[in-house]
């Protein structure tokens, strides 16, 4: 679809539309190196010139994570930022293309910008594109046209300065040197380049530890998304006889990350329960965090360090934009999401790698193994046994026929028990921001019980065939005894409950997930 004619050209000028520049405004541009990156550069370039930038800082090679594109949008000042990603979707001539707008804090654009980007969509008549030609973006240098200019950055120097500044580097690259094996996978995208600096230049590993780190423009055929099912190339190193010390894998725009210890797989809501806990241990946070927050179908782990830390708790609706808004007023430090997105204020994005040093960090603080980190961490604050079931590619009506089942039922559900569960009271998510007073309705169906256990259904708009129905399952778990349990027999009788209050099976005729977290 981007490659049609002039389909990119007006889905960009819908955005330069919305946009007041002032004076000298400069627009960060790159991407995730996915197929299409290149062409796309060069038009959005042309354009930029013709719609009154001054400036354009591309990252080399038109590469830029979406952090580092975050980071840089900060550290340069710049007036925003067009990021080429799909995010975590496959690559390729016959796979998924994207643009995204971030405003000048480096996050992405809030509701009523990407609102107006919409409505200029549909009434756009023109767009302005200057003729000049193709700029070299694989040069670090600028390039002067008509006054006009385009300066090629290494966005991963830039990058891995910033990660040098927050996390003691000296106690990890001890940490290495005394035999602490890993393995990182960047999934053939676009974190690669930057694992390589941050992991073999700067800290001293063995160029052995990093895995598909060159960039493919189609992700080397795979699905760049960090998790269990996807990274099995990782997983199958981490439960095998030769398992490093601790495995970690980011996605295809670099936003998200997978933690793994030896035979032992991390959910990202204890990932960011458990950094939240530690913060303290990393040089960037040693002073405190002013606060956290997750989104709503992410467990409720990092809940209880915030009350034990005395710190405010924010649940937001999925989208890292209301992370932004508590991060720009100072409310919150740390954020995260439970599909593998963990970030800070160091920028307005989820941010992979940086999640991977603050474990690094914390293990080589405690000097102890992913594993006993994770279960002294449940024996102090107790387990939040959690799971979550996609079932991919739906037909868009029955996806529609599953969740209008389920809200049907929200006036009968409260007091009904089912097996050992009763359901306290249910609803449809609302959020209304502390910030800006502005309110995000349907968020997704909660389905609460009366011991604090829940099920979360919710419709996911990143899937680009039919529709994606994830099912979020939650049970609080204090006994130390039942600790080891598989998060899927844990949950075995909640997760009976979900399809049978969902009618999923029968609604879809699908029988098991697509994907199981």
């Amino acid at each position: 679809m981007f490659q049609q004619a002039h389909y990119l050209e007006n889905f960009v000028q819908s955005i330069f539309d919305t946009l007041s520049l002032p004076d000298n405004a400069v627009l960060t541009l790159g991407g995730d190196g996915r197929f299409y990156n290149r062409t796309a550069i060069q038009t959005i370039i042309k354009m930029a010139a013709a719609n009154g930038f001054s400036k354009v800082i591309v990252g080399q090679g038109g590469i830029l994570s979406t952090p580092a594109a975050s980071n840089v949008i900060r550290q340069y000042k710049t007036f925003g930022g067009i990021i080429l990603s799909a995010s975590h979707n496959p690559a390729g001539p016959d796979e998924d293309f994207g643009i995204k707008y971030n405003t000048a804090n480096g996050g992405p654009a809030p509701e009523k910008i990407t609102e107006a980007i919409f409505e200029n969509s549909k009434k756009i008549q023109e767009y302005k594109i200057a003729d000049i030609a193709d700029i070299d973006i694989d040069t670090i240098g600028e390039t002067l046209v008509n006054g006009f200019a385009v300066e090629v950055i290494n966005s991963v120097t830039d990058y891995a300065d910033l990660m040098e500044q927050m996390f003691d580097f000296s106690a990890i690259k001890a940490l290495l040197a005394d035999g602490f094996t890993l393995k990182f996978d960047a999934m053939h995208a676009v974190t690669g380049p930057y694992a390589k600096e941050l992991f073999i230049n700067r800290l001293g590993a063995p160029e052995s530890c990093l895995m598909n780190c060159a960039v493919s423009e189609d992700f080397g055929g795979g699905h760049p998304d960090p998790n269990l099912t996807y990274a099995h190339d990782l997983v199958d190193i981490m439960y095998g006889e030769q398992a490093p010390d601790f495995g970690a894998a980011s996605d295809g725009d670099g936003d998200r990350n997978m933690i793994l210890g030896n035979r032992f797989f991390v959910t990202p809501s204890d990932s960011l329960a458990l950094i939240a806990a530690n913060a303290h241990l990393i040089p960037a946070y040693q002073a405190g965090i002013a606060g956290v927050a997750r989104s709503m179908p992410t467990s409720g782990a990092v809940d209880l360090v915030a009350k034990k830390m005395n710190i405010d708790c924010y649940e937001t609706p999925t989208g890292w934009k209301f992370f932004g808004n508590l991060m720009d007023a100072g409310k919150v430090t740390l954020c995260g999401e439970e599909s593998f997105g963990t970030g800070s204020s160091h920028v307005r994005e989820k941010d992979g790698l940086w999640a991977v040093l603050c474990w690094l960090n914390i293990i080589a603080s405690k000097k102890d193994s992913v594993e006993n980190i994770v279960k002294a961490h449940w024996a102090e604050y107790g387990r939040n046994v959690y799971s979550r079931h996609d079932y991919e590619a739906i037909p868009t009506e029955d996806a529609n026929r599953v969740i209008d089942h389920i809200r049907s039922q929200f006036n009968t559900l409260p007091n009904q028990t089912f097996g050992s569960y009763t359901v306290k009271t249910c609803d449809d998510f609302s959020y209304t921001d502390p910030v800006d007073g502005s309110v995000s309705q349907l968020q997704g169906l909660r389905i609460l019980f009366d011991d604090g256990s829940r099920i979360v259904f919710r419709l996911s708009g990143t899937g680009t065939q039919g529709a994606t129905i994830r099912i979020y399952i939650e049970a609080f778990e204090p006994d130390v005894a039942k600790h080891h349990l598989d998060a899927q027999d844990a949950l075995q009788e909640m997760i009976k409950i979900a399809t049978d209050i969902s009618n999923l099976e029968k609604l879809t005729g699908r029988t098991k997930p697509t994907v199981i977290t």
